[in-house]
């Protein structure tokens, strides 16, 4: 009597089905353990991102420092900011934590200046950058000591930010040496009037 061939063929989609499925799952957890060696190359990006912000010399590119001294009362605590752009540089000391301006010193720049100064903080490894043990800047240094925050901006709003401190226990994510990178930003303000009595 003649049944057919639909018997045989039955184990055999089942056995396809199945050799499939193990497939696609190998396939699945292959992706999961690879995944974990893709974080060495966002962290290169990143830093990546950070050279060419730096390097930028667009007319609407500027790079900025922060210098913060320690945390007292809000009448004592200090704190200035060296902002360099293609057309101008800027220098501003603040009194307490809501940034009351006590100076401004405004001077024009130039292209060919500016260029100067991205490629000298390039050539200090200004984009080097390592992981903090405590991404956030409030508070660290806070009794002795003063904080640095490197920021790089387009149009006035800030697209990369690093910092240090002089404190061991608050190195940051910035590994350029700090005092090489306060040297360059301060030389460019003619007569500098340090308000801290030490940076280090």
């Amino acid at each position: 009597m003649y049944r057919g061939s639909g018997p045989r063929i039955f184990p055999l989609i089942v056995i396809i089905l199945v050799v499939a499925l193990v497939v696609a799952a190998l396939v699945s957890v292959g992706r999961i353990i690879f995944s974990g060696n893709s974080t060495p190359t966002t962290t290169s990006q990143n830093k990546e991102t950070l050279a060419a912000a730096v390097l930028n010399t667009g007319d609407s590119r500027s790079v900025r420092w922060t210098v913060r001294g320690p945390i007292v009362a809000d009448e004592n605590f200090r704190s200035y900011q060296i902002t360099v752009s293609p057309t101008s540089r800027i220098y501003v000391v603040y009194s307490g934590y809501l940034d009351q301006v006590v100076s401004t010193k405004t001077l024009n720049n130039n292209k060919k200046a500016y260029e100067q100064l991205v490629y000298a903080l390039d050539k200090a490894e200004i984009s080097k950058t390592r992981t903090a043990k405590d991404e956030d800047f409030r508070g660290v240094c806070a009794t002795q000591g003063v904080a640095y925050m490197f920021e790089t901006m387009a149009s006035d709003k800030v697209d990369q930010t690093i910092w240090s401190s002089s404190c061991k226990g608050s190195k940051g994510t910035m590994t350029a040496n700090a005092a090489q990178v306060q040297a360059l930003f301060v030389n460019q303000i003619p007569d500098f009037k340090p308000i801290f009595t030490e940076i280090y």
